[in-house]
């Protein structure tokens, strides 16, 4: 009897064993973020936590990248399949602009939300004496990773106010933690970054050495010519020592993905990101910024089949 039963149970494990999906590849969610002192990928490690918990049949991971362009050109050989991205960057990547870092149109990228604004950082050391655009000239500064999205925002930037490159003492092409170390150690007088309210690097920095913000004025903005780019306000009080609001440019972000994720798990990644927004708040303040209402506006690239599901469901889209 014990035998039989035995057999019986072998019998069944064979027949699971066998079956269809026993070994059936997990669907991989791997998500492209940016330096690990920046707003992309703490907001990245929350959703992949947030992925693993509630979509069956998945496994997540994060990777830290030079951010924007890297991201979309690694969505386009799906090497990820959630990728945060800067608005302009995403509509440099569609039409294939080559200046920007794109050899040809990436058509296989879809929108997933447009999230938070990214706010243009210009920040130096009080001791530079920089206070605006113009006192750049002849000093050192970075300006993020090479064609990296704030390296783009940089150029947009500086040829909206008459400058380039040129007519800096020294540019440097370091990421947020690198060039906050380079000013704290008195070899950089001030870098420009692109990211959400609050980063860490820069908070970090404006406790250890005092700093100004260098204004960018709205008719700056304005000569940008390009929609992706508005006005904003950095408020008085976001980092220590900032008493006074300033004035910069906002370039609205992107969180995107492509046409080999399927539309079931486009649609629990859109739905799960807008259900849970205080917990993406406990990762970093900047998601308080990410407002349903406003996740479809200006998309410069088409909706994910799935995503465009959810904000029907919800009624954003008729």
């Amino acid at each position: 009897m014990r035998l039989a039963k035995r057999l019986g149970l072998l019998a069944a494990a064979a027949i699971l064993a066998n079956s269809p999906n026993a070994h059936a590849n997990p669907t991989p969610i791997n998500i492209l973020t940016g330096g690990t002192s920046g707003v992309y990928y703490p907001l990245g490690m929350s959703l992949s936590e947030l992925y693993s918990e509630n979509i069956p049949d998945s496994t997540t991971s994060v990777r830290a990248t030079k951010a924007s362009v890297e991201n979309l050109n690694l969505l386009q050989i799906a090497r990820g399949q959630l990728a945060f991205a800067l608005g302009d960057s995403v509509a440099d990547a569609w039409k294939g602009d080559e200046e920007a870092g794109f050899r040809a149109p990436r058509d296989r990228l879809r929108a997933i939300a447009g999230i938070y604004p990214n706010y243009i950082q210009i920040v130096a050391s009080q001791a530079s004496g920089i206070t605006s655009l113009e006192d750049l000239r002849g000093k050192r500064i970075s300006v993020g990773a090479p064609r990296s999205g704030t390296e783009l925002n940089a150029r947009a930037i500086f040829k909206a106010a008459g400058l380039s490159y040129s007519d800096m003492g020294h540019i440097e092409f370091k990421p947020y933690a690198e060039s906050v170390e380079l000013i704290e150690k008195g070899q950089l007088d001030a870098t420009l970054q692109s990211a959400g309210l609050g980063m860490t690097a820069i908070r970090d920095l404006a406790e250890r050495v005092p700093i100004t913000f260098v204004t960018i004025p709205q008719q700056v903005v304005s000569r940008i010519g390009s929609s992706a780019y508005q006005s904003g306000t950095i408020p008085a009080g976001t980092y220590k020592g900032q008493t006074r609001d300033v004035t910069t440019a906002t370039i609205t972000n992107v969180l995107v993905s492509q046409t080999s994720v399927s539309d079931a798990v486009a649609y629990q990644m859109t739905k799960l990101l807008f259900e849970n927004l205080d917990r993406l708040a406990e990762a970093h303040p900047a998601a308080k910024g990410i407002r349903l209402e406003q996740a479809t506006n200006g998309l410069p690239i088409p909706l994910h089949p799935g995503a465009e599901r959810f904000y029907r469901e919800v009624g954003v889209l008729k």
